[in-house]
């Protein structure tokens, strides 16, 4: 059996303060480790505090900007909604412009067609030539001119060479004058050239044949010498091509066309040439109305003032034998009074008569006087004539003439 330990006092002793020891260190580590924690915590707090700190001056910074960006964003709002009405209207707008392209298409078949079928009819030289001569008639009713009164159509006559000719319209120009005007052009390689199938060289080749027949075409109608058919006219006719286009297509294929053919004495005359050309004649045609009728106003006003004169003569003589007749008539009183109411006034007082005789008493009013100088003038120069001047002693009285 082993025998059982007993400590002695001292390693009691060393025991105890051993243990003392460890429950200090123990105690100090504690302390320690909870000052560290202390200390953790308060760094911890500190930071925290910091951190909301900055949330709140963070905070209250987004608080000032989110008010000053308010007027902004009701900006933006206002934008946006304004966006979308536009987006709206667009989509509406791009339907609407849709269903216009699609009726504007329709629209470019349909005259395409009919463009080919109204090139097609103004193929035939008759159609061609009649609507010539309606573009012609319209043009002339615009400017002003009336048919059968400022022009003739087709008008049949016989040219110094002998020849029978009918141009389409002859206007009718003051005194007795005539302007001869021929519809018909040749087009039909111009139409030719507007085919769409055609290639550019192919058109240049059609232009220049529509320059070349248009040429031609001049030249026929400087050999027909339309002036010699008609009196007083000038000596060149009016080749009126239908369609601007037409004629600046021959100008541009044969630029000396023009002046050609005014050498030639044929004048190329397209739509808004002839009728800046119909309304000079109009105007004319009104300067020459106003012309007759300012020699007319001229012949009456000369009549009338020689009536004038002739009534202020009558006038003066009128004032004279009214002179005449009242001192006459106060002549008359004056024997009167003087002679004949004395006898009376006796009878009266021998009482052969009853009453008394009415009294008559002088006119005192004259006829007023010519004052103004061409009334006297008219009455000397009436006076002058030779049929008023008095009769000399012995000839037989005026039978016309009543004595004073």
């Amino acid at each position: 059996m082993a025998s059982q330990f007993t400590p002695t006092a001292a390693e009691f002793l060393v025991l105890v303060l051993f243990g003392a020891l460890v429950a200090a260190l123990t105690t100090a580590w504690a302390r320690s480790r909870a000052a560290v924690a202390l200390a953790v915590a308060h760094t911890e707090r500190d930071a925290h505090a910091a951190r909301v700190s900055e949330l709140t001056e963070a905070a209250a910074d987004l608080h000032s900007t989110a008010t000053l960006l308010a007027p902004v964003q009701q900006a933006l709002g206002r934008m946006e909604r304004q966006v979308g009405l536009l987006e709206r209207d667009r989509m509406e707008q791009f339907g609407l412009l849709g269903e216009r392209l699609t009726e504007v298409s329709a629209s470019t078949t349909a005259l395409g067609a009919q463009t080919s079928s109204l090139a097609g009819a103004l193929n035939a030289s008759t159609i061609r030539g009649s609507w010539g001569e309606l573009q012609l008639r319209r043009i002339l009713e615009h400017s002003g001119l009336l048919a059968r009164c400022d022009f003739d159509e087709q008008v049949a006559a016989v040219s110094s060479h002998g020849a029978r000719v009918r141009p389409d319209v002859v206007v009718r120009l003051p005194g007795d004058r005539a302007l001869v005007i021929d519809a018909k052009c040749p087009m039909s390689a111009f139409l030719a050239a507007q085919r769409p199938d055609l290639e550019p060289e192919g058109q240049q080749v059609q232009l220049r044949r529509h320059a070349g027949a248009l040429r031609g075409h001049v030249e026929s109608l400087a050999a027909k010498t339309y002036w010699s058919a008609f009196t007083r006219t000038p000596q060149m006719v009016v080749c009126f091509v239908p369609s601007d286009a037409v004629l600046a297509a021959a100008l541009v294929a044969d630029p000396a066309l023009y002046d050609d053919a005014l050498a030639r004495r044929v004048v190329l005359a397209s739509p808004a040439t002839l009728m800046a050309l119909l309304r000079t004649v109009a105007f004319v045609w009104q300067q020459d109305a106003a012309a007759e009728n300012a020699q007319q106003v001229l012949a009456l006003s000369r009549e009338l003032y020689a009536r004038l004169s002739t009534t202020s003569a009558h006038l003066g003589r009128m004032g004279g034998a009214l002179r005449r007749a009242v001192e006459s008539y106060n002549a008359l009183v004056g024997t009167l009074e003087s002679r004949v109411l004395v006898t009376t006034r006796r009878l009266e007082d021998l009482g052969v008569v009853e009453g008394q005789c009415a009294e008559v008493n002088a006119l005192e009013i004259t006829p007023r006087p010519l004052s103004a100088a061409e009334l006297i003038d008219a009455v000397d120069a009436e006076h002058r004539r030779p049929e008023l001047l008095l009769p000399s002693p012995g000839a037989p009285p005026d039978p016309h003439v009543r004595p004073a």
